[in-house]
């Protein structure tokens, strides 16, 4: 189940039309983002939210299209794209693409890297799109093509205390056998010179970010 969820962070119309491109099996809409979907014409499986800040006539448009919705009370103990990980996964998700996650309240972007822990804990790939970034975790070895790298650079970030045994292949700046700890920028900016670029970790969680400017 390749599963979309467009959350209400900021999202490029022209992007997101283009995301949707491929082919999903299941589309949720996340309070905000039902606007966006709403905008280009695309029915989701399935709403979710407390619906605090969406236009209520929009709302009412799918409710009378017997669209799913869980509606929720503002005052909960999850974010609104939690709630929609959460549903994705309960649906059996194989994999999930998140529009609409990073945006100008910087603590929901954070929370909403975080939050993807709960995909890589059930050895869901997850990731999260904007027009300059593809942010994603890993707890194991990876292997990036630099032909279908999602920008030019990738940058390494230690979501657990560290990361150890990091062995970097096929980059600009590699590594070999080391420690990487939260505090220092030692992972920011790399780039693919190779073909092929391997990530090798032994211990941890690292949050990668294939950027461009």
């Amino acid at each position: 189940m390749k599963t979309l969820i467009v959350s209400g962070g900021n999202i490029d119309i022209l992007f997101l039309e283009d995301i949707l491109k491929e082919k999903y099996d299941y589309i949720i809409a996340v309070d905000k983002g039902i606007e966006a979907l709403h905008e280009l014409n695309i029915k989701p499986n399935y709403i979710v939210g407390d619906f605090d800040s969406v236009n209520k006539k929009i709302i009412d448009i799918y409710r009378n299209e017997n669209i799913p919705i869980q509606e929720h009370n503002p005052e909960k103990d999850y974010t609104d794209t939690e709630l929609g990980i959460k549903l994705a996964i309960s649906q059996k998700a194989s994999k999930i693409s998140l529009v609409g996650g990073i945006g100008t309240r910087l603590d929901h972007t954070l929370a909403n890297i975080h939050i993807l822990k709960h995909c890589l804990d059930n050895n869901i790939a997850c990731e999260i799109l904007d027009t300059y970034n593809k942010v994603y975790l890993i707890n194991c070895n990876v292997q990036i093509e630099k032909s279908k790298a999602f920008g030019k650079y990738i940058s390494l970030i230690p979501l657990t205390t560290e990361v150890s045994g990091i062995t970097l292949r096929g980059f600009k700046y590699p590594l070999k056998d080391y420690t990487l700890t939260i505090g220092r920028s030692l992972g920011i900016s790399n780039e693919i010179e190779d073909e092929y670029a391997d990530i090798v970790l032994k211990e941890g969680i690292l949050i990668v970010i294939e950027s461009k400017d």
